[in-house]
């Protein structure tokens, strides 16, 4: 059977305004149909390269417009990036992600350093995924070649909302590096962020966007603004929980295929919140005490969430080659 991808908005928002245990039932059957139920994958990601990016985003720390408490800092060496990389692993991490406070790729020794961190983890036999802002085909073919699995490049939110969260860069110059990502055979990783002071309908029209691409994300990573001091959403107003919940579940019935990631936020959910996330439809979290500069869920409350829940790691790759 074909995976929808002309999901229409009207369609999306009907699934919205669904009771919501109606809403998470469905998403649980769409869920059972495509993935083993109780199968979480743990990512965990490295910030080789932290803080001074150009680009002005509201809600990050890393940017240099505004005064935060994250300073700019070399890139991280080889060597304690692979331990790092090792250590993950053998925590159970089967995707290990790459971030990089760039706005775009340059051809430089930087570039050259990463390359080889990606091929350097692709042999540990691990997913590896890379976010490094704007990249062209030349570069996302280097990247394929030293054995990078997937490329994360977020459209945070609707086109209409965007510009007034982000000015330095394009909702189109985003989705561009998506194609770019896709053409040289590269997994897609695109998410957003909710609680930036969105509208619902905001929220809808991001999953509309990323539902109607064919083929869909390979994941979609779904973020819960950390209101960082010093950046101008530091006082925006708490997400109510039970839209993400329904995000999720939407993003799970829409996009049936696709890994759902619980990402930032994550460490301000109670076990229980985070079960009704599984249960709607999420099977991915990121694991490790930090999310490039925010905090994250300590390792041993992962460890206690999945025996309280009965979940296993998840062991098979989405990268066949690999497993």
């Amino acid at each position: 059977m074909k995976v929808q991808s002309d999901w229409t908005l009207r369609e999306i928002k009907n699934l919205y305004e669904m009771p919501l245990v109606k809403l998470i039932a469905r998403a649980m059957g769409v869920h059972a149909e495509h993935h083993e139920v109780g199968e979480v994958q743990v990512c965990h990601l490295i910030s080789i390269k932290t803080g001074g990016c150009l680009e002005d985003c509201k809600y990050c720390a890393q940017s240099s417009h505004y005064k935060t408490s994250v300073k700019p800092q070399p890139m991280m060496r080889y060597e304690e990036t692979l331990s790092r990389a090792k250590e993950a692993v053998a925590r159970g991490a089967t995707r290990v992600c790459l971030g990089a406070a760039w706005t775009e790729v340059r051809e430089n020794k930087q570039f050259e350093d990463t390359l080889r961190m990606v091929k350097g983890i692709a042999e540990l036999g691990v997913e590896v995924c890379c976010t490094l802002g704007f990249i062209n085909a030349s570069q996302a073919g280097r990247l394929k070649e030293a054995g990078l699995y997937a490329y994360n490049h977020n459209l945070d939110t609707s086109e209409a909302f965007y510009k007034t969260i982000i000015t330095t860069r394009s909702y189109q110059d985003r989705l561009k590096t998506l194609d770019v990502v896709e053409e040289a055979g590269l997994s897609v990783c695109c998410g957003g962020i909710l609680g930036m002071g969105e509208s619902i309908e905001d929220r809808l029209k991001l999953i509309h966007t990323l539902s109607n691409r064919d083929p869909h994300p390979e994941s979609v990573p779904i973020n819960k603004l950390s209101r960082i001091e010093g950046t101008p959403l530091e006082d925006q107003p708490l997400l109510p929980f039970w839209e993400m919940v329904r995000i999720i579940a939407i993003a799970r019935i829409t996009m049936p295929k696709t890994m759902v990631r619980l990402s930032a936020g994550r460490i301000e959910l109670s076990p229980s919140e985070q079960a009704l996330c599984f249960l709607a439809g999420a099977n991915s979290i990121f694991s490790g005490e930090k999310l490039l500069t925010v905090a994250n869920t300590p390792v041993d409350r992962d460890c206690e969430l999945f025996e309280q829940l009965g979940l296993k790691k998840r062991r098979a790759f989405a990268n066949e080659s690999l497993a």
